[in-house]
């Protein structure tokens, strides 16, 4: 869901970091794209998949919650410590598009090329890690849900979790601490499950992912438009979040201040 240092390449200690999803330098194109279809793909089989069995195992619906957010919390951190390098493990739409909106206006960042191949391989890596999920567990490939998620609470708490996360992305970056993503992006997705009425899709790829499959993970496809459309409206919000909070002050006679 962030940049993070490439592997092998020596960065100077007093070098600024790049801005969230900044594309790590040598790294082609392509791998960049097998990453976000790879990570994504991963992140959405892990949500569905400890979904079914979580469900499987309990019909305690708090308990079938930690499970999911459990793993959740586990498999992103990694997906992030290992892919950060190559693609900047975005695995996100609204990610990317902030980001590319960061570089348009002076920042480090993909371009619109970048995006064009970004999206859509997060896409195609969602709907495949459903599908994936559903296959572990003896379920129908693809049984769209019929899980009705488009209540106006539910919507505002999309708006919520996606602003929040963009907040957190782009703040560590204003700070110079990306280093913490993996664990802060993590922890940030894990806690959101619970003090968001939605329980934190925040990503238009893995919501289009899990319209693919009826079971705990799901959201039924007429309410996949209403949830897309407010995590861009948060994501929005996030980047104005990130504007105001980390914005750079100046002194009397021009100079940065401390």
């Amino acid at each position: 869901m962030t940049a993070t240092e490439p592997v092998g390449i020596p960065i100077p200690a007093d070098a600024p970091q790049p801005e969230p999803g900044a594309t790590p330098p040598r790294t082609p194109l392509i791998a960049r794209a097998a990453a976000e279809l790879v990570g994504t793909a991963a992140l959405v089989a892990i949500v569905v998949g400890s979904g079914i069995q979580a469900a499987e195992l309990t019909d305690d619906v708090a308990l079938q919650l930690l499970a999911n957010s459990t793993a959740t919390v586990f498999g992103l951190g990694v997906l992030i410590t290992l892919l950060g390098p190559v693609s900047g493990a975005h695995f996100n739409p609204a990610v990317t598009l902030a980001e590319w909106w960061t570089a348009r206006r002076g920042g480090a960042g993909v371009n619109a090329r970048e995006v064009a191949v970004y999206v859509p391989s997060q896409t195609a890596g969602a709907i495949a890690g459903a599908i994936l999920a559903d296959a572990m567990f003896g379920e129908p490939l693809v049984e769209w849900s019929t899980h009705d998620r488009s209540a106006g609470n539910l919507l505002l708490g999309e708006v919520v979790a996606t602003a929040g996360l963009i907040l957190l992305i782009f703040g560590l970056a204003k700070t110079d601490r990306l280093r913490f993503a993996p664990v802060a992006v993590a922890s940030y997705i894990g806690a959101a499950y619970w003090f968001t009425s939605s329980t934190s899709f925040a990503n238009p790829a893995v919501t289009i992912g899990r319209a693919f499959t009826d079971t705990f993970a799901g959201i039924a496809p007429a309410s996949v438009p209403g949830f897309i459309a407010v995590q861009l409206i948060g994501a929005v919000a996030g980047l104005a979040l990130v504007a105001v909070i980390f914005m750079r002050g100046n002194t009397e006679q021009g100079q940065p201040s401390a």
